[in-house]
């Protein structure tokens, strides 16, 4: 089973939590999600993943393409981009600005609790491919699992806060920039 669908079904991008941690980040960030179509686009933005050999590789750089077809199609070109531009790393290769769905999504990384992340991280293979710091993210330096994830939490808290009103993203480069290999 690929990497993508593991995290889909039992990592850190499980089908019925990520959405539920997500649309607290959500209502943190912007009050709380009253538009049904918020709800739909927390539950289908990463289901992408599934199939996926990477999360953070070329083909896991793509996974936010299906829920912007199924959003767009369903509600037009606004909701596509709302999910399409939620990674910063796929808007940034798009030359476009991340959606208000990405600072929301940094924030749930953020909220989500270490006795949580770790395990579900492990048991789906991703903490492995996080902690090498593909595609440009946060490599562990040495650190044990618990002290990166708290650095990536630090981190992604204040880069959604920074971020949550639109402002230009200067914090990520691509990957080209970093100089960093796909995994």
């Amino acid at each position: 089973m690929n990497i993508g669908t593991k995290s889909i079904l039992f990592g850190v991008h499980q089908f019925a939590l990520h959405p539920l941690v997500l649309a607290r980040a959500w209502w943190m960030l912007y009050g709380f999600p009253c538009d049904p179509r918020l709800w739909l686009a927390f539950y289908l933005h990463d289901l992408g993943y599934w199939g996926k050999p990477n999360m953070d590789g070329a083909e896991g750089e793509t996974h936010p393409e299906w829920a912007a077809r199924v959003m767009g199609a369903l509600f037009g070109q606004t909701w596509h981009d709302f999910c399409l531009l939620h990674s910063r790393f796929y808007a940034k290769k798009l030359q476009r600005n991340y959606s208000r769905l990405c600072a929301a999504d940094k924030l749930a990384i953020a909220i989500t609790p270490a006795w949580l992340y770790l395990p579900l991280a492990r048991a789906s293979g991703e903490l492995r491919e996080y902690m090498k710091g593909a595609g440009g993210r946060t490599p562990a330096d040495g650190c044990t699992p618990r002290q990166w994830f708290a650095e990536v939490q630090k981190y992604t808290r204040a880069w959604a806060y920074e971020h949550r009103d639109g402002r230009q993203d200067m914090w990520t480069g691509s990957k080209r920039d970093m100089g960093r290999s796909q995994a």
